[in-house]
């Protein structure tokens, strides 16, 4: 029954379009009341407890460094390099998105921001090249979802706070599939843009232009060299790391680029306040749910009913990636790390999966739900900067998410598209 009374308001406030973090909350508290002899002071205490996290503290200045890079021209520069690079290919202008969503994922963290920073160069250039405009936008949103695989991420941060796993592991470990599902991207869109006729700039500028391309982006480029390098190479934390990204992300916007304006700095941190505002009120009422499963043993329970179901590696992974798909279509990637991994990480470890490899696999499957309706943040950022309605992305996002989620299931199943950096480094 508390089962039921729990995730059942929690289903219902959700689908009333009550804000996550409140529903979260509201439905911790009410079987608390009906159901618990556990004192209502529980949520409160977990919910600070939750969020006094040092690595936590990595979460802003993370957001805060992608937005500054976004206004000081950053964005624009890793797009010059992409479009350098894969420009002249058929549907070019489609891989010149993913790549650029790829090299700004190695600095932002965030799938939002990479989301919002391509797409609001890349869709008004596509539509205006003949691209569908729903494509355009299915495309932008898509690649954006590598934000939160290639390091550093924010998810990363959150799943290595609630598990006690190394986050530094767990950057080293999204780089492959960040890499792969890049490029099973790429390959919808080259069979897309084939069939359509979309063409690319049909001219390789050669290597002379590369070359010049990459020296004009060359301080964006070395900004995640910095933050990983600095990170494997026990020089800083990725707390420390995400630091230095804001530092480095004003000296070359406004020193360098001199594209970063006071005014854009002090709406910089408006935005990263209001986001982070958001983030943490979600950790830590999160938090408390979570406190509140394992108080009542529920993860346990939810385990040993997995179990029940079969005791087929294969099988039960498999069951595990289609619940976590379909749970990204309505909760948001943060609450859901929070809640799900302490239920989900003995399961999978009875299976061979090692920790590291699942904070990966749980962090793509929920990513995927950033482009899968209802929820879907990617699609409304996307449609709100292109102007384009949802339902015409729609049409052309679900062979994106099919490639994603093939990548999904490589990495569950293949554990040296995860491990191999890990190992190699240790």
């Amino acid at each position: 029954m508390k089962i039921a009374v729990l995730f059942g308001s929690l289903a219902l406030l959700i689908l009333l379009s009550v804000p996550i973090g409140f529903a979260i909350g509201m439905s911790t508290v009410l079987t608390l009341i009906f159901f618990s002899d556990i004192p209502l002071v529980m949520v409160s205490q977990n919910a600070i407890a939750g969020v006094d996290s040092f690595p936590l503290m990595a979460i802003p200045f993370f957001v805060l460094a992608g937005q500054l890079m976004t206004s000081g021209g950053v964005a624009r520069r890793l797009l010059d390099v992409a479009m350098a690079l894969v420009g002249f290919v058929t549907g070019g202008l489609g891989m010149v998105a993913t790549v650029a969503s790829m090299f700004f994922s190695a600095i932002s963290g965030s799938s939002l921001a990479t989301c919002s920073a391509i797409s609001s160069f890349m869709i008004p250039a596509m539509i205006e090249k003949g691209y569908d405009d729903g494509l355009s936008a299915a495309i932008c949103a898509s690649a954006a979802n590598i934000g939160v695989i290639i390091p550093p991420s924010i998810p990363f941060v959150i799943y290595g706070v609630v598990t006690g796993t190394s986050i530094g592991d767990l950057f080293l470990a999204g780089i492959i599939p960040g890499i792969l599902m890049g490029l099973s991207i790429i390959v919808v869109v080259y069979l897309q843009a084939k069939k359509l006729g979309y063409k690319g700039t049909g001219k390789w500028e050669g290597f002379r232009h590369l070359l010049k391309t990459v020296n004009e982006a060359k301080w964006a480029l070395i900004a995640p060299l910095i933050v990983l390098g600095g990170i494997y190479g026990g020089i800083f934390t990725p707390t420390e790391a995400a630091v230095i990204a804001v530092v480095y992300s004003f000296i070359v916007g406004f020193f360098i680029y001199r594209e970063l304006t006071l005014e854009r700095i002090y709406q910089d941190l408006v935005e990263t306040a209001t986001v982070n505002g958001i983030i943490t009120f979600m950790i830590g009422l999160s938090t408390a749910f979570a406190s509140f499963l394992s108080m009542e043993q529920i993860p346990s329970a939810i385990a040993q009913g997995l179990l029940g179901i079969t005791d087929n590696p294969i099988l039960l992974l498999l069951l595990i990636n289609l619940f976590l798909l379909a749970l990204g279509c309505i909760i948001d990637n943060i609450p859901a790390t929070i809640i799900l991994s302490p239920i989900l990480l003995p399961v999978v470890m009875k299976c061979g999966v090692d920790p590291i490899t699942f904070g990966v696999v749980i962090t793509a499957n929920l990513a995927v739900g950033f482009v899968t309706p209802p929820y879907g943040p990617n699609l409304f950022v996307a449609s709100a900067v292109s102007g384009v309605p949802m339902d015409r992305i729609l049409k052309w996002i679900w062979p994106l998410v099919g490639a994603m989620f093939a990548v999904v299931l490589l990495i569950t199943y293949v554990p040296g598209a995860t491990m191999l950096l890990v190992n190699l480094f240790r």
